[in-house]
């Protein structure tokens, strides 16, 4: 289950986004797990640098490949019913194994592969490929498939009788007729060769023949159910450990990329488990990005930096601002720099948390027998009883649902505990006051036009609150913007 500030951080669409097409690896659990060490998120870092590489991301996915083709197999070996039709299908994985390991292990050995992570596990690929386990699995495999490559039959088949018996001495009609037809050969000419469908298991025919066929050669039939007891669980845990992990890496990495082709940049953050100091230069929310480039619409980028004393980002200004963006914005830039993802923008720095709360709007719940403000209270209340200083903490519109006297003299109350507590946090509010509290509070302020104040820039400055933000909330909570108004003494008129 998503952590509860997933929904409101729009971690959940960014998840949903990232991992697309990779559902059969079953990924988001490892989504939902931020790393709490430094060098745990450095590790994660050296290895998708490497995988930046197009000779070690090749590498990387004809591994993956190969054991998507190994897994399939497996697969339809399970939903056979024939003994030796399922022993071949877990010959052919386990041949497909073999070279999948041999090939990674081949391509992790260039100079371009520096990061530890795949530094280790190609030294655990070397040991592992001349363990007996492995030796054992590919001499097996090596010595079937010769076995089997030199079968060879007769099947004759009269009326309603099939007969199979060894191949005797008649002559290879192909052979034969490529030496008649070969003397009216002229030039390039039109293939007329046809392609022929599996059409999955066998049917009762070919079941009863390869039965026949496998009394001809017995021992090495033999042998085939023996690879299949000895080799029922070929896969290392190892190596599957790895095909799913390394997909997460990919998956990060292609999702960067939607958004570097858009010219939106994305880095690797610098990510302080001490320093409180945090910045971030041309960002943007990566899953509201995420809808509009698939528009071709712009993507407005903004920056923010709390440095020195400073604890809280006070955002405020008109609605549809992009003051909640902004917000949204800081949480997941944290959130994907602790699992060690790039995250959005041209630079950052972020401070290592040990919890993310926030606090949106909800609807208000009937059945619950509260009312919208004693539930925005018990909420706030659970946060702040869990959090600690090295906490982060989004306040989205805190009390909107009541007068502006007491949201403020309750706003100031959280806002002390919360400065208190030396916590981080960015505080969405139409509580212009807010933002001088203390030296640790920033005000920041959403931009309109110059020319039209009704239009939005989508752009946040950092300079004092102007005091209309709340004027302007209840303008337009009531209809009574210029606009509105206008158009409404327009219909007098009329």
């Amino acid at each position: 289950m998503d952590p509860p500030f997933f929904a409101d951080l729009y971690l959940d669409q960014i998840a949903d986004a990232m991992f697309a097409g990779r559902e059969a690896y079953d990924l988001k659990p490892l989504f939902r797990v931020p790393l709490g060490d430094v060098d745990a998120i450095g590790y994660r870092h050296e290895i998708s640098r490497d995988l930046e590489n197009d000779e070690a991301r090749k590498c990387v996915d004809t591994f993956a490949d190969a054991m998507r083709a190994v897994r399939a197999a497996l697969e339809t070996e399970s939903k056979l019913r024939y003994r030796y039709e399922r022993e071949r299908w877990r010959l052919d994985a386990a041949e497909t194994y073999c070279a999948a390991i041999g090939n990674l292990n081949e391509g992790l050995r260039r100079p371009s592969v520096r990061s530890h992570g795949l530094v280790a596990f190609r030294d655990f690929l070397e040991q592992y490929r001349t363990s007996e386990t492995f030796l054992r699995l590919a001499d097996d495999v090596a010595s079937l498939r010769m076995g089997l490559s030199g079968v060879t039959y007769d099947v004759l088949v009269g009326g309603e009788r099939v007969s199979v018996r060894p191949c005797g001495e008649e002559r290879d009609l192909v052979e034969a007729v490529l030496e008649t037809f070969s003397r009216f050969r002229q030039g390039a000419t039109k293939s007329y060769l046809v392609t022929f469908y599996d059409r999955g298991a066998l049917n009762h025919i070919e079941e009863k023949v390869l039965e026949f066929v496998a009394q001809l050669y017995p021992e090495l039939f033999t042998e085939l159910d023996r690879f299949a007891e000895r080799h029922a669980d070929f896969i290392d845990e190892t190596v599957a450990r790895f095909d799913r992990e390394i997909q997460f890496y990919l998956a990060a990495s292609d999702y960067a990329k939607i958004f570097e082709a858009a010219e939106l940049r994305t880095c690797y953050p610098r990510v302080d488990p001490a320093s409180k100091t945090v910045r971030a230069r041309e960002t943007y929310d990566m899953a509201l990005a995420h809808r509009i480039v698939a528009t071709n619409g712009p993507v407005v980028t903004n920056d923010f930096e709390l440095s020195g004393l400073e604890r809280v980002l006070v955002i405020s200004g008109p609605n549809q601002g992009g003051k909640t963006t902004l917000a949204r914005t800081f949480g997941q830039l944290h959130y994907l720099a602790a699992l060690g993802c790039r995250v959005a923008g041209s630079e950052a720095t972020t401070f290592l948390f040990d919890e993310l709360f926030t606090h949106f709007e909800r609807q208000e719940d009937p059945a619950s027998g509260r009312g919208k403000l004693e539930d925005d209270i018990l909420r706030i209340h659970d946060i702040l009883e869990h959090a600690t200083s090295n906490s982060i903490i989004i306040l989205n519109e805190i009390f909107a649902s009541t007068t502006a006297r007491d949201a403020s003299v309750l706003a100031r109350a959280i806002m002390e505990r919360i400065l208190a507590l030396d916590a981080l946090c960015v505080c969405v509010t139409f509580i212009d006051e807010l933002a001088s509290m203390s030296e640790k509070t920033v005000s920041m302020v959403s931009v309109v036009d110059a020319v039209d104040p009704g239009k939005r820039t989508f752009r946040l400055e950092r300079r004092p609150a102007d005091g209309l933000a709340y004027a302007l909330s209840l303008a337009e909570r009531y209809g009574l913007t210029y606009d509105r108004l206008h158009d409404r003494f327009k219909k007098v008129e009329r």
